[in-house]
């Protein structure tokens, strides 16, 4: 897929660029995103490279993964980082992180909506998966916020560091966003075969 841009009222969302590496890398130093992301730790300079100048690009020339770097305003500072990652032939993922100093002004929330709504209406996604460790909050609160429907738990449903976690699981459709999907949508009703 060719990498776009999207905006909102206070974002620009945009493929990730060799530029973005210093503030990935300080963004990534911080203990919370180091707890509750699988990232490398020790998070190295090189990782922040690695991540911006072949991760992200590859995702989006194979079609397997579509990451953003979410700033405030065109030339602003990074903010967060948004990914929606395939995984099935009717599944993507997503995930996010929020830099410490931008936490709890609603960007990420802001930003998922915009990116959801790409997903279902531009990139052909039919279903969209949020997980996240049980007791990540500020993640769960977010999801909510953008319209995801909160599903259960999963048991040993992440691996973070090594180590199985359960995790919540949520979903978020086409029709949840009253927004058509690419596939006809058939829940099952009580009672049928």
């Amino acid at each position: 897929m060719k990498p776009i841009t999207l905006t909102t009222e206070r974002l620009v969302l945009r493929p990730h660029t060799p530029e973005d590496a210093a503030e990935v890398h300080s963004a990534c130093q911080d203990p919370e995103i180091q707890r509750w992301i699988s990232v490398p730790v020790p998070y190295e300079p090189a990782h922040a490279q690695t991540y911006v100048t072949q991760t992200v690009p590859d995702g989006w020339r194979e079609d397997t993964a579509y990451n953003f770097a979410v700033r405030l305003g065109a030339d602003g500072p990074l903010v967060a980082t948004l990914a929606v990652h395939r995984t099935g032939s009717h599944t993507h993922e997503i995930g996010y992180w929020t830099v410490a100093a931008h936490r709890g002004r609603g960007y990420m929330a802001e930003a998922l909506r915009a990116a959801v709504r790409w997903a279902f209406t531009e990139a052909g996604v039919v279903r969209l998966v949020w997980r996240a460790a049980v007791a990540n909050d500020g993640s769960r609160a977010v999801a909510e916020k953008a319209g995801f429907l909160i599903e259960g738990v999963q048991r040993a449903g992440m691996e973070h560091d090594g180590t199985l976690l359960d995790c919540w699981a949520g979903a978020l459709l086409p029709s949840d966003l009253g927004l058509p999907s690419r596939l006809p949508y058939g829940p099952v009703v009580s009672g049928a075969a």
